[in-house]
């Protein structure tokens, strides 16, 4: 292959080629050392402007100020052509006057200047957290294999640890940052001062542009003044290899900036459901609201009678499996003008306003639930209040419905329940194709599969476990999957689709009943219940 243009190589260090264009320069440069010097000259100004860049931050009116003493000028169409001497002859202030005025819109410039945590590639919290001086630049990498592993920030306080990193090859280009965590080839983990793990609430992954990105939630622990996360990964980039990293990370400063509430007496009792308000942290990156849900006595007697009428007709195992009877809760945060700030679990909304995360952890007592919830903070408001909007519950069903497998083309069984409208499309044997280590590798299964299509009102009762019913009375344990979709129907309602299979049905009978088992339904708190956060 002949050499690439000085202007190819520039666009190519730039990110500004094609995949395939990139895999030829790449394969180039293994064997080519003119280029690969003019590469590393090209990547060694851009570090130099990332580095010149990392001290100042400029003021959010720093362009629109430099561009009202400007002389107006008629802006000429130019093709983009650059000779590595004319830009690396660049003199500091001229660069820092050209990245000034453009880091207001290109997301790229934006992060030389403050790394990942500046630019609105992550949530407000950690942007907020940043802006306060939480956020630490670590550059630590580790090299195997030809490629790079490199941490750059951390953001970190009583909640939250974020992460950023790159991946790059041998030529310092950015790849792919996507590293699998559930196949056990890559592992992160946390450690306190003296070497014990943490057992962490979450890992979650996600990619930005140029980056990698790391959270891990601590908002379980306490009293951590000081952690290592350490990287052991054993596969980057579709590559195997040994990239292991050490990252300390100080919360002293964050712990100081962390303001905790204690909630007394904050309790109520509503549609058979004891809530219990704990405490709720004001932290860097996010707020934190914790507290319990529980079925009241009165309702945990009932529920029990039930579950045990249910027992008794289709078997604990059937009964159990998928039922997850529980308790949780709907409502918002406001400020002290009765601004909605965040919500959570609000019925008709799909989405939770300002949550980043939360987590439900079973006490080991049916209904009991301790939940831990992070909001984005909010930066001016001060006098915050917890309102709550209504009780979910997911409790015993007493709903059946019967029809005939072969009739269903002909005439599809419909039921209504609750503010669902549901059709049974068809009900007979699949085919599912799975691989296993044998020497047929390929193995068949015929699993008796019902489908349903249907519409849903905004405040209907979400359908849950199933136990289908043959015409002898023998139960069989099912399995659910389903969707409920934007789009909606003339009627305003959701549109909706679920799937039941059963794997032990060898014979499909001429008739057949699926009993409800559980079901999931939203109580409206008509007299508001406030507790003051502060």
């Amino acid at each position: 292959m002949k050499c690439p243009t000085v202007d190819e190589l520039s666009q190519y260090v730039d990110d500004l080629v094609t995949g395939q264009e990139s895999v030829h320069i790449d394969n180039h440069l293994k064997s080519c050392d003119v280029c690969k010097r003019v590469v590393e000259a090209f990547m060694g100004e851009q570090q130099f402007i990332k580095e010149t860049l990392l001290t100042p931050t400029l003021p959010e009116d720093f362009a629109s100020s430099v561009l009202e003493q400007l002389e107006p000028y008629e802006q000429k169409s130019a093709s983009r052509k650059k000779t590595p001497w004319r830009r690396a002859m660049l003199s500091a202030a001229g660069i820092l006057l050209a990245v000034g005025l453009s880091a207001t819109f290109n997301p790229t410039f934006a992060q030389w200047i403050g790394g990942l945590f500046s630019t609105d590639q992550v949530d407000e919290g950690l942007r907020m957290a940043t802006e306060a001086g939480f956020a630490k630049r670590v550059n630590q990498e580790v090299t195997d294999k030809g490629i790079t592993f490199k941490v750059e920030d951390v953001v970190a306080d009583s909640s939250r640890i974020a992460i950023s990193y790159q991946v790059l090859n041998e030529n310092g280009r950015i790849k792919n940052s996507y590293f699998d965590l559930a196949d056990g080839k890559n592992e992160i983990l946390a450690k306190d001062n003296r070497g014990k793990l943490l057992e962490l609430s979450s890992t979650g992954w996600s990619s930005a542009k140029d980056y990698g990105f790391i959270e891990l939630s601590i908002r379980e622990q306490e009293d951590l003044e000081n952690i290592i996360v350490k990287f052991d990964l054993n596969e980057l980039n579709g590559k195997e290899g040994h990239w292991q990293l050490e990252i300390p990370i100080d919360l002293k400063e964050s712990l100081k900036a962390t303001k905790t509430v204690r909630l007394k007496d904050a309790n109520t009792s509503q549609h058979g459901v004891d809530v219990h308000l704990k405490e709720v942290r004001f932290a860097p990156s996010s707020n934190e609201l914790l507290y319990e849900t529980s079925f009241t006595q009165e309702e945990q007697s009932r529920i029990n009678e039930d579950i045990q009428n249910l027992e008794n007709q289709y078997g604990k195992e059937i009964v159990n499996t998928f039922t997850n009877y529980g308790t949780a809760i709907a409502y918002h945060i406001e400020n002290e003008n009765m601004k909605v700030v965040s919500h959570h679990n609000s019925k008709g909304s799909s989405i939770d306003s300002g949550l980043l995360q939360g987590t439900g952890q079973p006490t080991g007592k049916m209904g009991e639930v301790k939940w831990n919830e992070s909001f984005i903070p909010q930066k001016k408001d001060k006098k915050l209040s917890f309102v709550l909007d209504g009780i979910i519950k997911t409790e015993p069903a007493d709903f059946s419905v019967t029809f005939k497998p072969n009739e269903l083309k002909k005439n599809p069984a419909s039921f209504e329940y609750e503010g669902n409208f549901v059709t049974i499309k068809e009900a007979k044997k699949k085919g599912k194709y799975s691989l296993r280590k044998s020497l047929l590798p390929v193995k068949k299964e015929d699993i008796f599969t019902i489908e349903m299509e249907g519409e849903q009102e905004t405040l209907a009762t979400e359908l849950g476990a199933w136990v289908l019913v043959d015409d002898k009375g023998m139960p069989y344990l099912t399995y659910l999957s389903g969707a409920t979709y934007d789009e909606k129907d003339e009627n305003g309602r959701n549109k909706t689709s679920f799937t039941i299979r059963a794997y032990d049905v060898d014979e499909i009978p001429e008739e057949l009943t699926l009993h409800l088992l559980s079901v999931t339904r939203y109580y409206e708190v008509k007299d508001k219940w406030k507790v003051p956060l502060y």
